[in-house]
């Protein structure tokens, strides 16, 4: 127990590796159970609980019990840690829409919560592998995001409109420069806006200098264009 809850790397991530494969596998298929299950989870004030609280429960879950790990080694404030990236912003959010069912927090956490993360699935940026905890926190945190925004979209009368699509890609931009002005103040890397990281990532394909800003933000876009196009499909769905 000592050594899953460590610091120390026993064991190394392997992308698409059998464990990985694995939770992609669970990923796709509680997804596609979400999408499928839309009718009961929008009827049935149980069926719709369980699920809303589980998920409650798991982003809730992740998050301390992994500010408690990054506590306990020291890394607190290092770099990457606090939930300023995109999909702990989503968490965050996600917490909130949960618990109020707030129309535009629902419609921004659907933007910024199910490809990123599931992008963030895809290729991880974790050291770690199946035996320690920060594989697990990882992608169970990731999952539970990513399921929340699709769960509060399929399961809610919220109806998204192009007008939000460009409020939240508004939001996103002015929550950048914010995150700029802090990289730069606390020598932190958040929304990886310095650089990508040290696994191998989308961000690699972004260029360098001005170009890697510009190509964020065409690609921000991009992604948010590609949600309003999910929406619309699931719309039909439901």
């Amino acid at each position: 127990m000592e050594a899953w809850f460590s610091e120390q790397i026993d064991q190394t991530f392997t992308t698409f590796g059998t464990s990985h494969t694995w939770m992609l596998s669970m990923y796709l298929v509680v997804s596609l159970g979400i999408l499928l299950l839309h009718h009961p989870l929008r009827n049935s004030s149980v069926l719709h609980n369980f699920v809303r609280f589980s998920l409650l429960f798991l982003l809730l879950l992740s998050e301390i019990s992994y500010q408690t790990w990054t506590i306990m080694h020291g890394l607190w404030m290092e770099g990457s840690h606090l939930p300023l990236h995109l999909c702990g912003i989503a968490s965050l959010l996600g917490v909130i829409a949960l618990l109020t069912y707030h129309p535009k927090l629902i419609k921004i956490t659907f933007f910024i919560g199910i490809l990123p993360a599931a992008i963030a699935l895809i290729t991880p940026d974790i050291p770690h592998g199946y035996e320690h905890f920060r594989f697990w926190k990882f992608f169970v945190h990731h999952m539970a995001i990513s399921w929340t925004s699709l769960f509060l979209i399929v399961s809610t009368k919220v109806t998204i409109r192009k007008k939000d699509l460009l409020e939240t890609f508004f939001y996103l931009i002015i929550y950048s420069v914010f995150i700029f002005l802090f990289n730069a103040f606390f020598q932190t890397n958040y929304l990886y806006l310095n650089g990508p990281p040290i696994a191998g990532t989308p961000l690699d394909w972004m260029g360098e200098g001005i170009m890697y800003y510009i190509s964020l933000v065409f690609t921000a876009f991009f992604v948010f264009s590609l949600m309003y196009l999910l929406y619309k499909l699931i719309k039909k769905i439901r």
